[in-house]
């Protein structure tokens, strides 16, 4: 059962998968198109879960369940991570660039590897103010209050002492 994001409870639960690259604008539509329908049909031992998603930045899948309505069991996980999956491979592009960081910085979004950070750093290609988008977050309330911050208030601190 889908329900526009917006109404999602603060509770839910959230998975944030976030593209390799920018989508355009056709893939965009791709994309949700597919999300919608996997959405609407989207189950768990039977039940309809209530869900919802976002595509934000034009290289974020949000996708959420409402738990306190039906709880999503390991198959209906598998299920959406098929949905990613078939997007990834229709599109040719992973949403699983968990390797990666990504940081707003102006109107772009950036990514970079795990690895490189220190001497993003030392560059001062990131500073304490650059803006990192925190995909850890595990539900709405959190993807709302805290998915993009500055990077000297994150895990990313560590790289400017």
């Amino acid at each position: 059962m889908l329900i526009p994001f917006e109404q999602m409870p603060d509770h839910a639960r959230l998975w944030i998968y976030q593209a390799e690259r920018k989508l355009t604008a056709q893939e965009v539509e791709f994309v949700e198109a597919n999300t919608k329908t996997f959405l609407n049909q989207w189950q768990a031992h039977g039940n309809d879960l209530k869900a919802s998603f976002s595509v934000e930045y034009d290289q974020f899948l949000i996708i959420s369940v409402d738990e306190s309505f039906s709880q999503a069991s390991g198959c209906s996980i598998d299920a959406s991570v098929h949905l990613i999956k078939a997007l990834e491979n229709e599109l040719r592009i992973s949403f699983m660039t968990t390797s990666q960081v990504a940081f707003l910085q102006g109107e772009t979004i950036n990514l970079y590897p795990f690895n490189q950070l220190k001497i993003q750093a030392q560059e001062q290609v990131i500073t304490p103010e650059t803006l990192v988008f925190d995909n850890t977050v595990q539900n709405v309330a959190a993807f709302r209050s805290g998915w993009l911050k500055e990077s000297g208030q994150t895990w990313v601190k560590r790289y400017f002492q």
